[in-house]
């Protein structure tokens, strides 16, 4: 790791110091994101432990501070009545009134309740695992994992991938934020890289939910070194994006313009930001 940033944030053994976490992150914010995503995996108790809590605050703050608009969020609204809703008083009041008054049964046809509707977006993240996944590498793919969380907060799923596909949360799971962040710090790079079994897994996620959007976000070189048909398991996605590193996107930009997807390049974890919403908010 950087020793002159560890070395600033972590004067004494199995401590940070956030006052100097701050000056660090100011001076060189991807340095510092990726120093602390190292510290993650520190053997000492004590520090591990600070480095994810402040990984996790971090990456969720620079996540939320940079959030695009809430197209893929779900929304409480009042819906007719259905069993697991919460009952709408204010429209329902008369019914419920008036069935008191004249003592007869409630009609279920004239209440209302808040529920959920389904969120006009979905997304998968697809984290490339198999080459370093060390220092400003995973940094980039927790603060990737970390945006994807705030502009869904419902309807998303983050898996790994190298030979296999491992999934971080699930579309069907609920995790929180911090938790999903987590595990994405403890990926640990290895192996071939099988990117048409990752665009397959990510069709599956997506194909769960309900929403009218559904995104497929390859963070990759899109370097196949195992087999399969990419290209057609990338048409098979309802929309896909992708994110190469800076300098390695030969692949990335080939694979794009075959299947006629976004795609764009991210130099560090604080790039990925402004990089994701060049290509999610676009209009499909």
């Amino acid at each position: 790791m950087s020793d002159g940033v560890f070395e600033a944030i972590s004067p004494e053994v199995g401590e940070i110091d956030e006052s100097a976490l701050t000056e660090q992150m100011e001076a060189d914010p991807d340095a510092t994101l990726a120093t602390l995503a190292r510290m993650t995996g520190a053997t000492d108790v004590r520090l591990r432990a600070e480095a994810k809590r402040l990984a996790a605050r971090l990456f969720i703050d620079l996540a939320r501070t940079n959030r695009a608009d809430a197209r893929g969020i779900g929304r409480i609204a009042s819906i007719p009545y259905q069993p697991d809703g919460d009952l709408d008083l204010d429209t329902s009041a008369d019914e419920l009134l008036e069935a008191r008054a004249v003592r007869r049964a409630v009609s279920p046809e004239a209440l209302r309740v808040h529920a959920w509707t389904a969120p006009t977006t979905a997304w998968c993240l697809l984290v490339d695992r198999s080459g370093s996944m060390h220092g400003e590498p995973m940094a980039t793919a927790a603060m990737s994992a970390a945006v994807v969380a705030a502009r869904a907060e419902r309807d998303y799923a983050v898996l790994s991938f190298g030979r296999d596909v491992i999934a971080c949360t699930a579309m069907w799971e609920h995790h929180d934020t911090d938790e999903v962040i987590d595990r994405v710090l403890a990926l640990r790079g290895h192996g071939t890289t099988d990117v048409a079994g990752a665009l397959v897994a990510a069709r599956q996620q997506l194909g769960a939910s309900g929403a009218q959007r559904r995104v497929a976000i390859l963070l990759s070189d899109c370097r196949a070194t195992e087999p399969g048909d990419v290209i057609g398991a990338a048409r098979s996605v309802d929309e896909l994006v992708i994110v190469a590193p800076e300098g390695d996107s030969a692949e990335a930009a080939s694979l794009a313009e075959s299947v006629g997807a976004r795609w764009t390049t991210a130099s560090g974890p604080t790039s990925v930001v402004a990089a994701l919403s060049r290509v999610l908010d676009r209009s499909p």
